[in-house]
């Protein structure tokens, strides 16, 4: 019984000895203090600079003339130009349709009748007037004979007037049997073929000049203060306050550029959409490529210049319009800043930083006012800048 108790006394008392070793020869730590590792951001140098303001906008190209061809005379049409279909193109001065003279023909020739009657009977009243005149000098016709004379002298004045009218009304209706085309440009659409009688007034075709041109460009009013164009009740605008604008367009796989200038606004804000229409004319003639009606262009107008801008990638904001600055000692720091204008990824910053600060671009998740940072300088050209010069 004895001999079973000492047993496992013995294992027990073996353990803590063990334990006890153990525990007396252990080796001494000695607590050490942990540097955090800086967080690596990049960083740019602010540097304001001379800033030139654009706004972009997108219209359809349309013609500055476009009318109808009337004819003012009516008739069967007897001739029409091949350059009139749809498409086609004429010259200024070009005949384009002719309607059956016949009728105004013989309307011209009666009325030249007419008027040698009327020259005839003119010139005889003129002669019994001068003889009537002559007789009442010499007492043998009375002053009734003498008014007559007079009276039929110009009625028939009157009467070869009237027959002059006429002949020159017949032969500008003679004339007007053959439309000219009143300038260069392209029919739009076509009504008429051979054959077909038109009436006076009646549109036979629509034609459009194609040497000048126009956009309308749809433009926020908030936009309206990144251009210069001075507030104006008729619309036009001065040539010195006429912005340049760029136009651009993909047709057949190309990109494709033209140049335009803004004239005028439309001299009224949208109700619904609270947009101002300005009017971009394009010299069509004077173009490389010629551009085409109808073409969607989106164009950029060059607006007024902003002076100590500093240009940075929209990322750069934080929360309460705040960016982050790298001081001298490598720490963060919140700084509140001025924003001139919000565009796409680029924001532009009139105030709040000093040349040469550095501005952290990196997304930090969580910044902390004096954080240290490592800061990695990128070169400024490399920021993407996007609706500035």
């Amino acid at each position: 019984m004895m001999r079973t108790l000492l047993i496992p006394l013995s294992i027990l008392a073996i353990f803590i000895f063990g334990a006890a070793t153990l525990m007396a020869t252990a080796p001494s730590l000695t607590p050490e203090s942990v540097t955090p590792t800086p967080l690596t951001v990049r960083v740019i140098d602010a540097q304001p600079s001379r800033v030139n303001l654009t706004v972009t906008s997108q219209g359809t190209v349309t013609p500055l003339i476009e009318s109808q061809l009337i004819p003012e005379v009516s008739g069967k049409i007897e001739w029409m130009s091949d350059s009139l279909v749809v498409g086609g193109f004429f010259n200024q001065g070009d005949e384009l349709i002719r309607v059956e003279s016949l009728d105004y023909e013989t309307a011209l020739s009666r009325a030249e009748a007419a008027l040698l009657r009327a020259e005839a009977e003119l010139e005889h009243s003129k002669f019994e007037l001068a003889r009537m005149r002559s007789l009442e000098e010499r007492n043998l016709a009375s002053r009734s004979n003498l008014e007559n004379a007079l009276r039929i002298y110009r009625v028939n004045t009157a009467v070869q007037l009237d027959a002059q009218a006429n002949v020159k009304q017949a032969q500008e209706n003679l004339n007007r049997t053959t439309l000219h085309a009143p300038f260069t440009g392209l029919v739009r659409a076509k009504a008429v073929d051979i054959g077909q009688f038109v009436s006076r007034g009646q549109a036979v075709a629509t034609i459009y000049a194609n040497e000048i041109l126009e956009v309308r460009l749809p433009i926020a009013d908030r936009q309206m203060a990144f251009l210069n164009i001075p507030p104006t009740l008729r619309g036009e605008l001065p040539i010195e306050f006429q912005p340049v604008v760029s136009l651009a367009a993909t047709y057949a796989g190309q990109q494709l550029q033209w140049n335009a200038t803004i004239v005028r606004s439309e001299a009224e804000i949208d109700q619904a959409s609270r947009m101002v229409q300005l009017v971009a004319r394009i010299d069509n003639a004077s173009a490389q490529v010629p551009i085409s009606v109808g073409q969607f262009v989106k164009a950029q107008i060059s607006g007024r210049n902003a002076e100590d801008v500093v240009v940075l990638p929209r990322s750069a904001v934080r929360k309460n319009n705040n960016v982050l600055v790298v001081d001298a000692d490598n720490r963060l720091r919140f700084r509140p800043i001025e924003t001139l204008r919000l565009y796409q990824d680029t924001v532009l910053v009139s105030g709040g930083l000093a040349a040469g600060e550095r501005v952290c671009i990196s997304p930090v998740q969580t910044a902390i006012e004096g954080m240290l940072v490592e800061p990695t300088t990128v070169p400024y050209n490399t920021i993407e800048i996007t609706g500035a010069d």
